[in-house]
């Protein structure tokens, strides 16, 4: 759907106040997610399972709700748990925005609602797992459901041929302004950590993972005034029943579920897509607890390292979004596997307390990793019938920025049966495979006809 009737230096606008938004979520992805929130909430629950401080490994168990859960395994089950419950919410936050008059207010509920969880991540003290836990399920839950409705606008910046690139753009900014962040916060920590106090490093974290709070709400405000209204075709349905537009979302979400039935190359494409981002997201959420717990990295490393991902990914994605100018979105996803593949591999071999070659891995993950992303956004865009923008993201979003949820709960179950950080990062080889070969087989051309829109040269 390209954007017509609209004038140049607008569209321009328009597409800079979309952009400005993956700028502002990725303080979460990246602060929260991949660096601070596993080791801070991994920290605070073994003090509540009676371990040191300064202890690297813990034998001990915490009981939320009465399950024995190993103190190393609490973080990877609550992200499962965060994207199981996202599951019921996403796709009817998307199914309510294809029939709300105005997305903008959507945007603005779920992400400042996420936003507040995450500052409010400064009372998480002493051994308030429970606390953290359900701070950050309401965050992970709110990202996911204000990204649903950010990526409804995609379909409606830009034509067939010109949304590679336009997603591309985003995801690039937003590994940028992560990365912004991360900085500012490498500089703090490194700046106020003092030898031999890790309740200090513990309160960086914490005031670390304030700070993306503040930033994710601050830059929404951009895209909030930037950002045009584009109402999907079910708004101007009457609603059922003289209900409103949540509770016809909820009826919508049903017919879409049927509907989707008509759309099997769709289906087809969102299966391999929920499996092979699921090992992404699952990497993305765990190195830092993979560096910490496992390798016994300085957190100084680790965040030095995902800044060489953040600024690397932002060329990666340019990179891989031009290469599919020319071979098709993708094959180049295909490639990005292969490089997925080879990186939880070698992340098996890592030696312990040697930043150098976490580095270079990282270094690796940056590559492949914002064009996997940005291509399969775009790619999936194509895929969409119109005027269901919002309903189908609401799916696609069960296993995008940080929502995955079966590697995640696979990665626990390794731990918790081996101890083994290392035989829980390899074990992800199984979705980078199974998710290629799925992609591999969809007939990509015959489904973006099939769901009534126009192929770009290449796919």
């Amino acid at each position: 759907m390209a954007v017509t009737g609209t004038p140049p230096l607008a569209a321009k606008r328009e597409r800079t106040g979309w952009y400005i938004y993956d700028w502002a979520n990725s303080a979460f992805s990246t602060t929260v997610i991949t660096v601070f929130l596993g080791p801070f909430l991994t920290t605070i629950t073994e003090q509540a399972a009676g371990c040191a401080i300064d202890a690297d490994t813990c034998d001990g168990t915490v009981r939320p709700l009465g399950i024995p859960v190993a103190a190393g395994s609490y973080y990877a089950y609550l992200v499962s748990l965060s994207v199981l419950l996202t599951v019921f919410v996403l796709p009817v936050m998307g199914a309510i925005a294809d029939r709300a008059p105005r997305k903008k207010p959507l945007l603005a509920g779920a992400a400042f609602l996420g936003a507040t969880a995450t500052v409010a991540m400064a009372f998480v003290t002493g051994d308030r797992y429970l606390l953290g836990g359900l701070l950050f399920i309401i965050a992970n839950i709110s990202f996911g459901a204000a990204i649903v409705v950010y990526n409804s606008f995609l379909p409606h910046l830009g034509g067939p041929d010109e949304r590679d690139r336009i997603s591309s753009r985003g995801w690039a900014i937003g590994y940028l302004g992560g990365g912004v962040l991360l900085l500012l916060n490498l500089v703090a920590v490194m700046s106020l950590s003092q030898d031999g106090n890790p309740q200090r490093t513990l309160d960086l974290a914490r005031w670390s993972i304030v700070s993306a709070g503040i930033w994710w709400a601050a830059f929404t405000i951009v895209p909030l005034l930037w950002l045009r209204e584009h109402p999907g075709a079910a708004s101007a349905e009457p609603a059922d029943d003289g209900g409103n537009v949540f509770t016809d979302g909820f009826k919508q979400l049903g017919h879409t579920i049927k509907g989707m039935r008509a759309y099997p190359l769709t289906l087809a494409f969102l299966g391999a897509y929920l499996i092979y981002n699921d090992g992404i997201q699952t990497v993305i959420a765990l190195a830092s607890q993979f560096g910490d717990k496992e390798l016994g990295l300085q957190q100084s490393d680790m965040i030095m390292t995902i800044l060489i991902v953040q600024f690397l990914a932002f060329g990666g994605a340019l990179l891989l979004g031009a290469l599919a100018t020319r071979i098709g979105a993708r094959k180049t996803i295909l490639i990005a596997l292969g490089g997925w593949l080879a990186v939880v591999i070698a992340a098996y071999f890592l030696p312990e307390g040697k930043p150098i070659p976490f580095m270079l891995l990282g270094a690796g993950i940056g590559i492949v990793m914002g064009g996997s992303q940005a291509l399969s956004r775009s790619l999936f865009s194509q895929l969409i019938p119109a005027g269901k923008e919002g309903e189908y993201y609401g799916f696609y979003e069960i296993s995008d920025k940080g929502t995955s949820w079966l590697g995640p709960l696979f990665f626990g179950l390794i731990f918790q049966l081996t101890n083994s950080y290392r035989a829980g990062i390899v074990s992800l080889v199984v979705f980078f495979l199974l998710g290629g070969v799925l992609l591999a087989f969809v007939p990509i051309r015959r489904a973006i006809i099939a769901a009534g829109n126009t192929p770009p040269k290449l796919v």
